[in-house]
């Protein structure tokens, strides 16, 4: 699961920064998440540390009577623009000398985290996930670059991709069905989609 929308008027790329809560849509988000998964078998749910994993994370632990499990194996990835106004930055502004050591390498990406280092972390933690919930359900909060990453790599995919592609909105679930040790499908849904029109957007 994808958190929430963040509460980010001045349109801060967050990233990993401390401080960044949910907007109240995006504490509505996470409750209609949490009531759609009323009726699954949820024993374990897994969020990152950051306040807006932890946020979605709750209205799910609580409607199961589960605790929240902290793992940063699936939190956001690193990125050299963390901190900056992205939100009021044109395409043009990414190509000023001081950022060419940034942008050299999109395959890599030479911006932050390799994609790889992404893949091999949250593979580790679904593995952890499933585990904890054998025969059961596990909900996992985690970050869009992350989850998209994740899925590429179960999927047999390129791991570099092209960001605006992603399918991996606000709130969203990316589903994991296994039977024994195989993978038999990833599916994706939107429990809150009717929600998504009033929502900033956001990165992380």
């Amino acid at each position: 699961m994808r958190h929430g929308e963040v509460h980010n008027p001045e349109g801060v790329l967050y990233g990993r920064l401390d401080g960044f809560h949910l907007s109240d849509l995006g504490h509505e988000m996470a409750r209609r998440v949490a009531d759609h998964l009323a009726d699954h078998d949820v024993t374990h749910v897994v969020a990152s540390s950051l306040l807006r994993a932890q946020e979605t994370a709750t209205p799910v632990a609580e409607a199961h009577g589960v605790g929240i499990t902290t793992d940063d194996r699936v939190i956001e990835s690193a990125n050299a623009f963390e901190g900056q106004l992205v939100g009021s930055m044109r395409p043009v502004d990414f190509l000023r000398p001081s950022h060419w050591s940034k942008i050299a390498n999109p395959l890599r990406p030479s911006w932050g985290e390799p994609y790889a280092v992404v893949a091999e972390r949250m593979l580790a933690a679904i593995a952890d996930a499933r585990s904890a919930a054998r025969g059961h359900e596990a909900v996992v909060v985690s970050h869009q670059l992350p989850i998209w990453t994740a899925r590429n790599a179960l999927m047999g995919k390129r791991l570099w991709h092209d960001p605006r592609k992603r399918e991996c909105r606000l709130a969203s679930l990316t589903t994991l069905t296994y039977l024994g040790e195989e993978l038999e499908s990833i599916t994706y849904s939107e429990p809150a989609a009717a929600l998504l029109a009033q929502s900033h957007g956001g990165t992380g």
